[in-house]
């Protein structure tokens, strides 16, 4: 069986939090509200001024996080729709574009795909926790997730074998930034067909 809900736009991004789903639309600055069971549009938008091109949304601790690429990270309380422009896109390692975002208790994972990287963050400070060494072959990252067992998850064009294979790979180590740079990095590849 399949529920449609028309949304007029390129929905780039849902999430689920209680009742609620939230959506992000492509060049839009509004995020729109449904109702997760019967997928009816809700009456409030939240409108978020100066989000330009929306990539994807999570939520987290009864905020929302929406990724707006090349520009930063917004979060949104669902409570009372207050937003703050949360992370910039700036580092002191050069500007990255946020692709797509995950988060797992606390941390927020934000995928790059130009230049590919993998930064996980503090929810609740938006300190840089880590950054997490790729294979140099990786040259372009779909997605990242965190596993329970502290390891990553990632969906990439770029193999050993193929610079234009696509893989699923799983970070065994990664490079914490208080670590010297030297730590080993094994992946296990899982090509796709």
């Amino acid at each position: 069986m399949c529920v449609m809900s028309y949304v007029v736009g390129c929905v780039c991004g849902v999430t689920v939090l209680d009742d609620i789903m939230y959506v992000v639309c492509v060049w839009s600055s509004t995020i729109l509200l449904y109702n997760k069971d019967t997928y009816s549009r809700l009456d409030v938008v939240i409108k978020v001024d100066g989000m330009t091109y929306p990539r994807d949304i999570i939520v987290c601790d009864r905020q929302l996080y929406i990724a707006d690429f090349k520009y930063c990270i917004w979060r949104v309380s669902v409570d009372d729709h207050s937003y703050v422009k949360w992370l910039s896109t700036e580092s002191t390692t050069g500007m990255f574009h946020v692709n797509t975002l995950s988060v797992t208790s606390q941390r927020l994972l934000v995928t790059s795909a130009d230049p590919p990287s993998l930064r996980q963050y503090s929810t609740t400070d938006g300190q840089l926790l880590r950054v997490v060494e790729l294979p140099r072959y990786v040259n372009y990252l779909y997605h990242g997730v965190e596993t329970t067992r502290g390891t990553f998850v990632i969906g990439h064009c770029g193999t050993s074998q193929d610079k234009y294979k696509s893989a699923v790979s799983e970070l065994f180590r990664f490079c914490h930034l208080l670590l010297p740079s030297f730590v080993i990095l094994m992946t296990v590849c899982y090509l796709l067909q």
